[in-house]
Formats: C-alpha cells, structure tokens, sequence
C-alpha cells in the first residue's frame, strides 16, 4: 500500500522540541512535580527524547517513567491474540506530581483511557496532561490532548504510521489507506 509520508525527522525533532517549550511554560508557575511518562510501544521513545528538554528547560532532572497498557485495554477480551506484555517502570513518586502521558497517536482516545487508569494504579497525581505527536481526530471518547506535534485530519479508512528510530529505524509519520481483507 503507498504511503504518504507527512513528517520527516526533522518535523518530529522541530514537534518535540515545541512540545517541550509549551510543557515548560504550562508548568513554569506549578508547584508540583513535572514527571514524564510514555506510553508502550512509540510513546516511551518519544518520552526518552523529551526528558532531556524538558530537564534542559526546567532546569531540574524531570522524572521519566513509561507505562504498559495490555491489561487495561477495554477490547482486551475481544482481542484473538493474547497481549504482548511490556512491563512498566515508574521509579518515582506520583503523589501530588503533573504527570505528562506521551503517545504516538491520538485516535478514539480509549488508549489515553487505559493509561490513566493504569497510571493511577502507581499513585495520584495532582494532574494528568497529555502529549502526542499525531492527532488524528475521530475521537469515542472525551479525550483531548494539552500538547500536539501535528494535527492531522483523516478519513476512519486510512492509517497514521509513527515509526521511530529507536524501534523502526526510521524518523518518519506517514499516512496509508488501511489493509480491507477479503
């Protein structure tokens, strides 16, 4: 299937780094503690990245976790394959923290949905934000993120492609029609 692609390396890197600024800025007046947390699979390398930034910008070492949703997933049971598990690792306190969940993709918002929930299995922040690098729209539900690198209209039909370098290579967004099965 063709792809179009819609960002390139430099896009991401140029997204991540206003990303950074804007959390920054939010979180200038804010006593709590600013922590980061990626959510499994292109959400951790994407939290990797803004860390450093933010820790740059704050001018204090910000906290980075990362988190797997597989069994908070609300189609878990309609899922032929049994998930594939991750793990998570948050090392810090998240009482009283701003907590800032980074994804890949914003879609219908349920896996926004399950990291919220499995981030409050770990503590409870004083705030949860939301950072993604693509917005897709076409949202299930009341989900919106605080922070974007792109918003990018699609049809329901066609697919967001994130691939990262760290797990693909490749710095890249692309857009394809998805796969229709016979």
């Amino acid at each position: 299937m063709p792809e179009t692609v819609v960002l390139e390396r430099d896009d991401i890197a140029r997204a991540l780094r206003r990303i950074a600024h804007e959390i920054a800025e939010r979180s200038a007046h804010d006593d709590a503690t600013l922590a980061i947390v990626g959510i499994h699979r292109r959400g951790v390398p994407l939290a990797r990245r803004l860390q450093p930034l933010l820790t740059e910008l704050q001018g204090t070492d910000v906290p980075l976790g990362w988190i797997d949703i597989s069994f908070y997933r609300d189609d878990l049971g309609l899922r032929p394959a049994a998930p594939l598990v991750a793990g998570s690792q948050i090392d810090f306190a998240l009482d009283g923290a701003t907590v800032v969940i980074v994804d890949d993709v914003l879609y219908t918002g349920r896996t926004v949905r399950a990291a919220i929930e499995a981030l409050v299995a770990y503590g409870r922040p004083a705030k949860v934000q939301l950072a993604v690098l693509v917005d897709r729209g076409h949202r299930e539900l009341p989900i919106r993120p605080d922070y974007v690198g792109k918003n990018l209209p699609t049809a329901r039909s066609e697919r967001v492609n994130v691939r990262v370098e760290e797990l693909d290579g490749v710095d890249e967004v692309t857009i394809s029609q998805e796969r229709v099965l016979a």
